[in-house]
């Protein structure tokens, strides 16, 4: 079982407060959905929950481990953040395989399902620079989900996807759950986080606006 527990947590940059008084917990075998304008404090969270800033009050623990002082970064986790960044002049294999290189824990196999997996082709020898927008966030999808981390992280993964894209996404993301993963997504279309949550966040001006439940996300 994991658990991510944001308790009173605040961020203030440059004299001004992107998230305010922001307290949550989420568990494994769900999907967490964070809705809300741009400027609201999704990515915010989202980067402050996978530890690539601190807070500037309160504290976000991990399996009771707190990010910052017992551990640096959650200890399983897959990131797609904002716009996904490869290596220009390597494929998309190219580039999975020198990721999966860091922690060597999955092989060539794997990978090349992990791509066949976001409706990409593994043995494509396109280098990153030609993918379109759409190849781009497919294989930013795959980067996050090759490892089956116990936390997955999405910011706007449908982002210049098609509808058939969006359906792979939902689909993705039904996998990780069943799996046993803690999943959170953002999209700034409620109707769309409506089909892949389980709980969706309504964050407005760094704070949490409301906190709805499936089935009633009315």
């Amino acid at each position: 079982m994991t658990t991510i527990e944001v308790q009173g947590v605040s961020k203030i940059i440059q004299k001004q407060t992107v998230i305010q008084d922001v307290s949550a917990t989420m568990q494994s075998g769900k999907i967490y959905g964070f809705q809300g304008i741009n400027g609201s404090g999704k990515t915010m969270l989202m980067r402050l929950v996978s530890g690539l800033i601190r807070p500037t009050r309160g504290s976000i623990k991990i399996n009771k481990k707190i990010l910052g002082k017992d551990i640096t970064f959650p200890e399983s986790i897959g990131l797609f953040l904002e716009n996904p960044a490869f290596l220009d002049g390597y494929s998309g294999f190219q580039n999975l395989k020198m990721l999966a290189s860091i922690q060597k824990r999955i092989d060539n196999t794997k990978i090349k399902n992990t791509i066949l997996s976001v409706g990409l082709d593994p043995n494509d020898k396109k280098k990153y620079r030609k993918y379109s927008l759409g190849m781009k966030q497919r294989l930013g999808i795959a980067a996050a989900i090759a490892e089956n981390p116990e936390i997955v992280i999405m910011d706007e993964p449908t982002n210049s996807l098609d509808t058939d894209g969006v359906e792979l996404v939902k689909t993705i993301l039904s996998e990780q759950r069943e799996r046993g993963a803690l999943a959170i997504i953002s999209c700034h279309d409620l109707s769309i986080l409506q089909l892949m949550s389980d709980e969706i966040l309504l964050l407005e001006s760094g704070r949490i606006a409301k906190h709805l439940v499936a089935p009633n996300f009315n």
